[in-house]
């Protein structure tokens, strides 16, 4: 600064004492300076800034009341203008309120300390068990996996539940729908796999559903046995859609760091519907257009993007079979959301509202159901039982109304005579008690005892005496 001097000699030195040290704190920023904004506008959940900068899925703080820092995500930019969406709550946020990005990103707490314990949207524990020790970090949304470095699907999971190990076998890698509309008992299925697989590690992520549920799923389904080696994500539906999106990448990245380490892992997720509903409210927040029944475009591209997260890794590796709820809203099938859902996904389990009222549990519609992959990983035999046993209770399904009303003669149609003998064995086999284990074996031996107990026909051929548990039913049929 000797040149500065000379140039400057009547230059006041106080001022020129304060550049030298305006300097030397720039030049000993190591990221630069923040250039912060203010808040302009806010209008219902979307909030306004100009005058900073940030990338999408970027941090920024806004300052409200007694100088509070309240976290915000970008979540879509017009010209100089951010809209940011907060991850907690809005009270507190002033008019023209500073705006400060951060440099941060936001990263998820992966590792196995998490077996056991309970997290939000943020990686926060919320099971009051003391900070998360020992982890590490992973990013929140995963680089695309090259399709031709996975492994094929090739080996059967087994899910402890046996409608769906016998007839809608699952491959480890594959990816499920469970369709269902509200009380028919989709929290009872997932907790029923969760404790009875035979997977390493179970994922649960509960997205955007009513927080009473939370306790009672991790108590009253997982319970101590199940919840040892699973990993709880739990936003409830009074979070911001933000951090609904959060939990499930959460989840998800959760899933990614164990199969990494070659466990395979169980990743159930409820609902990808809530999912879709936070995109679509972050997405008609900043102004998309809605298409297909008031869900923008965005909602079906963060579908499959969250969805194709999930299967085996490479070869040699480990494994994410998972299976996402879907809630048809009326019981309605062809609901957006339902109808993307199983395009992308290897298959789908609906459960019907009829069988639940019946008391049929679990309430799976064997019908409308299918699994993509079972004719990969089952051998021809299984497949033959399957497809008998679905061909028999459809034809009994199909005929119910005439034979409920005595309308059906016995002995008219060879196919419904073996389906009415068959009928309490085939009912008896889709149920299942929720504290009652059925592996794949066991499952698979119920099948093949199903399938091949002679009927009434049968036995009158081969002039046997009639033993099958149908033939009071056909015998009822016959005196009419």
């Amino acid at each position: 600064m000797d040149s500065e001097d000379a140039i400057l000699p009547d230059f006041n030195s106080h001022w020129l004492q304060r550049l030298k040290n305006a300097r030397e704190i720039i030049e000993t920023q190591p990221v630069g300076l923040t250039v912060e904004g203010r808040l302009t506008r806010m209008v219902g959940m979307t909030l306004e800034a100009v005058g900073c900068q940030s990338a999408i899925g970027g941090r920024c703080l806004v300052e409200g009341v007694d100088k509070q820092l309240i976290e915000t995500e970008v979540v879509g930019f017009s010209g100089d203008k951010l809209y940011l969406m907060p991850t907690t709550g809005i009270s507190g946020i002033l008019p023209n309120a500073r705006v400060i990005p951060t440099s941060s990103s936001y990263q998820v707490p992966v590792g196995s300390m998490l077996l056991g314990r309970v997290i939000d949207g943020a990686g926060n524990p919320l099971d009051g068990k003391g900070p998360l020790k020992n982890t590490h970090t992973a990013p929140l949304s995963a680089e695309t996996m090259n399709p031709l470095a996975r492994e094929p699907i090739s080996t059967p999971m087994d899910v402890g539940v046996r409608a769906i190990n016998a007839l809608l076998t699952v491959g480890r890698g594959q990816r499920m729908g469970l369709f269902a509309g509200s009380g028919v008992g989709k929290s009872v299925l997932l907790g029923m796999m969760t404790k009875f697989t035979n997977a390493d590690v179970i994922v649960v992520g509960l997205i955007g559903e009513r927080g009473r549920e939370v306790k009672e799923f991790i108590e009253n389904i997982l319970g101590p046995e199940g919840m040892s080696r699973s990993v709880v994500v739990a936003v409830p539906a009074d979070q911001s859609p933000v951090m609904r999106l959060h939990g499930a990448q959460v989840a998800t990245s959760i899933a990614e760091d164990f199969r990494d380490q070659g466990k395979h892992v169980l990743l159930l997720m409820d609902s990808l519907t809530r999912f879709a509903q936070a995109q679509r409210e972050i997405a008609l927040a900043i102004g998309e257009p809605p298409a297909t029944k008031g869900y923008p475009p965005s909602v079906f591209a963060r579908l499959p993007a969250l969805v194709e997260r999930a299967g085996n890794g490479e070869q040699g590796g480990g494994s994410i079979t998972a299976f996402y709820t879907v809630l048809t809203e009326g019981d309605d099938q062809q609901d957006p959301i339902a109808d993307a859902a199983r395009a992308i996904l290897d298959g789908h389990i609906v459960l019907s509202r009829d069988l639940a009222e019946m008391g049929h549990y679990p309430a799976i519609d064997i019908e409308a159901s299918i699994s993509r992959v079972m004719s990969e990983i089952a051998d021809e035999e299984h497949l033959e039982y399957a497809r008998r046993f679905k061909q028999i209770f459809s034809t009994y399904q199909q005929n119910r109304d005439l034979i409920n009303v005595g309308a059906y003669t016995y002995g008219t149609d060879r196919n419904i005579d073996e389906a009415i003998e068959l009928q309490p064995s085939l009912m008896d086999f889709l149920q299942q008690g929720m504290n009652t284990a059925v592996d794949l074996q066991a499952s698979l031996h119920d099948l093949e005892v199903v399938m091949t107990q002679p009927t009434q026909q049968q036995q009158i051929i081969n002039n046997q005496p009639a033993v099958t548990p149908g033939a009071a039913s056909a015998n009822a049929y016959k005196q009419q």
